[in-house]
């Protein structure tokens, strides 16, 4: 019985080790299926999930949903530490408790006492170890516990700083495509502003940085995704399929518009989109909803040739069109669903009201505002 709950113990330790290295350390996506973190965000998020969508407010929704990054994220550092001490005390209580103690008499509550003074380097020294391996596993215990406080002070910031890189350029889409933003209205304020080729490569490399960034960040550290953006209508998602719907559009044929950048941006967002689906076992689904039906594609064309840009004529650019957004609309409403982020129109309303024209104050105001415009442009889709 005492080696079965030592090699329990034993395992214990070594799964939450090997649990905490591939989550903090290891900067790669690990694919193995049995995963603690794995298990704990799968089984968190859904609870999470479907608690909100009873809440039918978005605000509110949006408020709710953001605790979950930051809270899941202290939740499981909390059960690393509570496992390991668990784990350190079954091997103590395996070894015969060999300790000393006020009551004299040591058991199981006693070596779970010792464990947890020790991990967290308090030291009381009122119960002490009385054999060899008790205070090799003492010692161990302390410096396991002293390397796991490192790695959490270290992990904080870095996780944090991930965070703040993602949302700088997600800002600057607030005045660059609208809000929430489109991959029209990225286009239709690059050419109102008097933008020329050059300037649009540029935009294009910046958004290319951007996307790496995004997928280097996030399959490090995968709990980055169920961080929320600071502002409503704002998310690293919505920002990825503004980026990849522009994209598209200069790849199907606009004139003068950089092709071979739009080509670059294109494909490391897409790959950003379809390895985060993996990570969280996101499978693309044949039968998404289309978010351009034929209808609003001739509301679209029509909208870029009053922005002054024209999309080559015939059904191969239809066509085009439709095929460089399967490969990656699947994807992205996959995740879509799963995080409860909304995804950009392509085809938003005539006027928009950005975050950055309006205030608190002034909220009441704009959102009926959007919701009237809105309305008047599905009933103009619709006639």
């Amino acid at each position: 019985m005492t080696i079965f709950i030592g090699i329990v113990g034993l395992l214990l330790i070594l799964i939450i080790l090997q649990d905490a290295f591939e989550t903090i350390v290891l900067p790669r996506r690990v694919s193995r299926r049995f995963r603690l973190a794995r298990i704990f965000y799968r089984s968190t998020w859904a609870l999470c999930s479907a608690t909100a969508r009873w809440i039918h407010a978005t605000n509110r929704r949006e408020y709710y949903l953001s605790y979950f990054g930051p809270l899941s994220l202290l939740f499981l550092l909390v059960i690393w530490a509570v496992g390991l001490v668990v784990g350190f005390a079954l091997l103590q209580w395996a070894f015969g408790s060999a300790l000393i103690s006020p009551e004299k008499h040591a058991d199981f509550f006693t070596d779970l006492y010792v464990s947890g003074t020790t991990f967290i380097t308090l030291g009381l020294g009122d119960v002490i170890p009385n054999s060899p391996i008790a205070r090799v596993l003492l010692v161990v215990e302390a410096g396991g516990g002293f390397g796991f406080l490192a790695l959490v002070i270290g992990y904080l910031p870095v996780i944090y700083q991930a965070f703040s890189r993602r949302e700088v350029n997600i800002s600057l889409l607030d005045a660059r495509a609208g809000s929430p933003p489109s991959g029209l209205e990225m286009l239709r304020r690059h050419v109102r502003g008097g933008g020329d080729p050059a300037e649009g490569m540029q935009a294009l490399h910046d958004w290319e940085q951007w996307a790496a960034e995004l997928l280097e960040s996030h399959l490090s550290y995968p709990v980055l995704m169920y961080y929320r953006s600071q502002h409503e209508r704002q998310s690293w998602l919505a920002a990825l399929a503004t980026i990849l719907d522009a994209c598209t559009l200069i790849i199907a044929g606009i004139d003068d518009m950089p092709v071979q950048g739009a080509w670059y941006t294109f494909a490391i967002a897409r790959h950003a989109a379809v390895d985060l689906s993996q990570i969280l076992s996101v499978r693309p689904d044949a039968s998404y909803t289309d978010r351009l039906p034929p209808a609003d594609f001739a509301h679209l064309r029509e909208a870029l040739v009053d922005a002054g840009m024209v999309l080559h004529e015939g059904e191969s650019t239809e066509q085009k069109l439709s095929e460089l957004r399967r490969m990656y609309e699947p994807y992205i409403q996959g995740l879509s669903n799963k995080l409860q982020m909304a995804l950009p129109d392509w085809v938003p309303p005539a006027e928009v009201v950005d975050d950055w024209q309006t205030s608190a104050w002034e909220h009441v105001v704009t959102a009926s505002r959007m919701a009237a415009l809105r309305a008047k442009s599905r009933k103009m889709r619709q006639a």
